[in-house]
């Protein structure tokens, strides 16, 4: 009996560590237009800043704009804060990419948050990682005078839109990450015969190529109405793409920079989900950036 009890105490130990949490499963809280199922670490601030061109060819790009060059579709810049191990709290300002059919709403404030509900384990007992994502995103533009725009404010809670998201994720091997992202997108005013309440289905992975270089991949899947397809293109000619993204991302010490390719102009989900209206087959993607630098303001640690 001695000997099967001082057996157990040394078994323990072993067995903690299959049960400790798969890390790294994504580099960074985002992976191109969609999120990872990352959050930040407790005390840490993460400062961001992430910009989309215009139109590399068809219409509105080529050597006029210096393949989208001289033009910016969107502009995030923001803030987020690990107030613990498994919650982040993120704050911003983008430019808005409004494309003047489906809407028109700029200058957009938002607020974020990030929960890790379920995290893989390396033992596979608990098989793939599950984050809880949200955000609350206000328009601070002037009200449009123009009844069938999204902008024709009537009260604040127009100006307001939002996204619940569910990221499922895991991590096969060091050299490769898959998540799923079913999303709900809420948005409280619309211009005419589109949708108040969206829903759409994000996939993303991630491909280690080097030891400080990945090549990271998402599209979205819109679940709008054939009704309301069919009217904006009747009405004005109007197509609804799913966006598409594809990049490098890279990893440098404290900074994680991530040149991208991609056809939604918009960067926040209240917009690229509902209201991407350029296709990669004629041109309408554009190159990108972001660039991340994470801060540890306290040396203490814990969940």
């Amino acid at each position: 009996m001695a000997q099967n009890d001082l057996s157990k105490m040394f078994d323990e130990p072993v067995q903690a560590k299959e049960h400790i949490p798969v890390t790294a499963t994504f580099k960074s809280p985002q992976i191109i237009n969609g999120q990872s199922n990352e959050t930040m670490h407790k005390h840490d601030l993460l400062f961001v800043v992430m910009h989309r061109f215009g139109d590399i060819a068809g219409s509105y790009g080529g050597m006029q704009t210096f393949y989208g060059l001289d033009n910016s579709s969107d502009i995030l810049i923001g803030f987020d804060y690990g107030i613990s191990d498994r919650w982040s709290f993120g704050i911003g300002r983008t430019k808005g990419a409004p494309n003047g059919t489906n809407t028109s709403q700029k200058q957009l404030f938002y607020l974020k948050t990030k929960y890790r509900l379920l995290r893989q384990s390396i033992d596979n007992s608990i098989p793939f990682s599950v984050t809880l994502f949200g955000n609350s995103v206000t328009s601070g533009m002037d009200r449009l005078n123009l009844i069938t725009s999204d902008a024709d404010f009537q009260k604040f809670s127009d100006r307001m839109s939002s996204v619940t998201q569910v990221i499922i994720a895991r991590k096969f091997n060091d050299n490769f990450s898959l998540a799923l992202l079913p999303t709900y997108v809420r948005r409280n005013y619309v211009s005419y015969m589109d949708m108040n309440n969206l829903y759409g289905l994000g996939i993303g992975g991630r491909l280690k190529v080097t030891h400080r270089m990945t090549v990271v991949a998402d599209y979205f899947l819109s679940f709008r109405s054939q009704e309301s397809k069919d009217y904006f293109l009747q009405q004005s000619g109007f197509r609804f793409y799913n966006p598409l993204g594809i990049g490098l991302e890279m990893e440098t010490g404290g900074h994680v920079f991530n040149f991208i390719f991609t056809n939604s102009t918009a960067i926040l989900e209240n917009q690229f989900i509902p209201s991407t209206s350029s296709t990669w087959t004629k041109g309408g993607f554009r190159w990108g950036f972001s660039i991340s630098r994470t801060f540890t303001l306290s040396k203490k640690s814990g969940s």
